[in-house]
């Protein structure tokens, strides 16, 4: 069990560092954007971490008051959630 958990937060991690790579590539080249609701979805599924370093690492979404802080937090908390269940199953 703790094998999959692992590899949970790696895979929606990745995953959110590349829809965050995907969302502001298509930006610039003025092409159809990612929503922010898809954005969302994947932060609360335990991507927050990942999303957040794309956030930081491609310079995307950082002026938007909802990213700038809510990412952050989030983050915290799915490393807290992790954590504690990385704990629980042993």
């Amino acid at each position: 069990m703790r094998f999959l958990l692992i590899w949970y937060f790696i895979i929606i991690n990745v995953f959110g560092i590349q829809i965050m790579k995907s969302d502001k590539r298509r930006a610039i080249h003025h092409q159809r954007r990612i929503s922010e609701k898809n954005l969302w979805i994947v932060a609360l599924m335990g991507g927050a971490p990942g999303t957040f370093i794309g956030m930081k690492v491609y310079r995307h979404k950082t002026k938007h008051f909802q990213f700038k802080y809510g990412f952050p937090i989030l983050a915290i908390i799915d490393l807290f959630i992790y954590f504690y269940l990385f704990t629980l199953v042993s």
